[in-house]
């Protein structure tokens, strides 16, 4: 639709006080809009969010205008473009933001996206493929980049545990992801922020991650791939441009690998 139909709808949605807006200072006056804490409530309602969790900020302005980065909105655009393409099934509910999952002790994994992607068109015959995406605009040092990898092998080997309760013979304790996946989503790791040879630098962090006893299972169990940002606006997501930690020797589709 044009722009100016997407404006009128925005701005009845805000009349209802569903949704707000703030005013970049330094992006032209760029505006961006979020859901009021009313606007959040009802949307939690509906069944595709049922369940999930959602950011503590989300409807915070000052959180907005600090988290706002056109990087997390340049891949999710990138993703489901990408899939009209190719006659896959991504719409925009289908790139879901921060998604809290435990891994205990108060502690939790949130991906930048959790992403929803059916290879072929609506029929129910093709490929239903999860990804956590994270999104990594080189604020933080390799290593703390580095260190999430270990954050989602805790994520892939948590089981929660019932006070009072021992798990059985016809009822094991599952992992707690379990519950939402029925196989783990993939995890990708979109860099942006830096050259291509800060680019490398955080792959090579990314594999020295991996060889790690708590993440060497993880990795062999999950495929973990990373690729530069202007890779995917350049050729598409489902382009080769994906470099598997354990090997970034090889350039491989995100959805095809391994």
């Amino acid at each position: 639709m044009r722009i100016e139909q997407t404006r009128r709808r925005l701005a009845r949605l805000r009349e209802a006080g569903l949704v707000d807006r703030i005013t970049l200072p330094r992006a032209g006056r760029m505006r961006v809009w979020f859901p009021t804490r009313y606007g959040v409530q009802l949307a939690c309602e509906w069944p595709e969010m049922r369940g999930r969790r959602p950011s503590r900020t989300a409807s915070d302005p000052t959180a907005v205008r600090l988290k706002v980065g056109h990087a997390l909105t340049e891949t999710g655009l990138a993703f489901l473009q990408d899939a009209r393409r190719h006659g896959d099934l991504c719409r925009p509910l289908d790139w879901i933001p921060e998604v809290h999952h435990p891994i205990g002790s108060g502690e939790a994994v949130i991906p930048d996206a959790l992403l929803y992607y059916r290879r072929g068109p609506d029929d129910g015959n093709g490929a239903m493929l999860r990804a956590f995406v994270e999104v990594d605009r080189a604020t933080m040092g390799p290593e703390r980049l580095a260190a999430k990898l270990t954050a989602y092998a805790r994520l892939h080997g948590y089981v929660p545990t019932v006070p009072g309760r021992r798990p059985t013979i016809q009822e094991p304790a599952l992992e707690d992801w379990r519950r939402r996946y029925p196989l783990f989503p993939r995890l990708l790791f979109v860099l942006d922020g830096t050259g291509p040879t800060g680019a490398k630098t955080r792959i090579r962090a990314l594999r020295a991650a991996a060889r790690d006893l708590a993440a060497f299972s993880f990795v062999h169990d999950v495929p973990v791939l990373a690729a530069p940002l202007a890779d995917l606006l350049r050729d598409g997501p489902s382009a080769p441009v994906w470099r598997p930690v354990q090997d970034p020797a090889q350039q491989v589709a995100w959805h095809t690998w391994p």
